[in-house]
């Protein structure tokens, strides 16, 4: 490897988690970071003072420009739009991303409430510890400019945030739960499962069924999956668990084909389930089924 690919990989990981996080699927990521290689290639190393700080400044840019076209394409998508799950690769701790709460699926759909801008210099700031001037610098305005959108973010963030936990070993538990429901499935026990006031999000981008808008109530996800659970029952789903972004997920596989990909919120109470997500594109998930495979050892009956 010539050096100059050298270090190149050397900032890949913080680069991808950079454009991961601004977009919300890993192929616009990698296509950015192919964009940031052949800006990279093409300039002469010995001219910068920071490599890190051109290669950030230049991958933050070319992913701003293209968040701001995807949130127009996002305005036409059919039904709510949830971000892709990546793959997350095992190693040294710079080879994993930087894995923490930010990487989540459900924060990664949060950050859909930002402005580009916003999203940015959060990330920047927030996320990867720039400083408010590097941050600045990196997105070519004043530092006090900078700051108020810094600001501003936490402040969408911190309204939108649900009251939610983040705990592993929780959402396992309620997603194996989930699964026994959708089995024998009677409307009093998947009713129990949900909060009040539960939400459920499903993505199907007009190329696979799903709910073409949020749903909300436990009455009504309750019936919404016992129709499922009946419709695809006789197709005999195989269930597995799996982790998606550092958290549990649900796979449901029919016939070898990955159906739907369900990730959970859990309500503080660490009983009930306050959000639910189904992606059921089916690009997405073709592009996730490349890197999972059904495991008889994780499959849930």
């Amino acid at each position: 490897m010539d050096p100059k690919t050298a270090q190149f990989q050397q900032f890949r990981p913080r680069l991808f988690g950079l454009a991961y996080r601004m977009l919300g699927t890993p192929v616009d990521a990698e296509d950015v970071l192919h964009e940031a290689w052949l800006r990279w290639h093409a300039q002469k190393v010995s001219a910068l003072d920071d490599a890190e700080a051109w290669l950030v400044t230049v991958t933050t840019r070319l992913a701003l420009d293209r968040l701001r076209r995807a949130r127009t394409e996002r305005e036409r998508y059919t039904g709510p739009w949830l971000p892709e799950p990546a793959r997350m690769d095992t190693g040294s701790p710079d080879e994993r991303i930087e894995r923490d709460e930010t990487l989540t699926l459900s924060f990664l759909l949060l950050l859909e409430r930002l402005a580009p801008e916003e999203r940015a210099a959060f990330l920047l700031r927030e996320v990867f510890d720039y400083s408010h001037a590097e941050t600045a610098a990196m997105l070519g305005i004043g530092e006090a400019a900078c700051r108020q959108r810094v600001h501003r973010a936490r402040t969408r963030l911190r309204e939108g945030r649900p009251r939610f936990q983040v705990d592993a070993d929780t959402q396992r538990r309620l997603l194996q739960r989930f699964v026994a429901a959708l089995e024998q499935p009677d409307l009093d026990t998947l009713r129990a499962l949900f909060a009040e006031d539960a939400v459920h999000i499903a993505d199907g981008g007009g190329r696979a069924s799903a709910t073409r808008r949020p749903l909300c109530g436990a009455d009504r996800l309750a019936r919404l999956y016992r129709q499922i659970a009946r419709n695809v029952g006789a197709q005999r789903p195989c269930y597995e668990l799996a982790t998606l972004n550092g958290l549990p997920a649900l796979l449901t596989w029919i016939d070898g084909q990955l159906v739907t990909a369900t990730w959970i919120d859990v309500e503080t109470d660490g009983e009930h389930i306050g959000a639910i997500h189904a992606l059921r594109h089916p690009d997405k998930l073709a592009r996730l089924r490349a890197v999972t495979k059904p495991t008889a050892a994780a499959s849930l009956h």
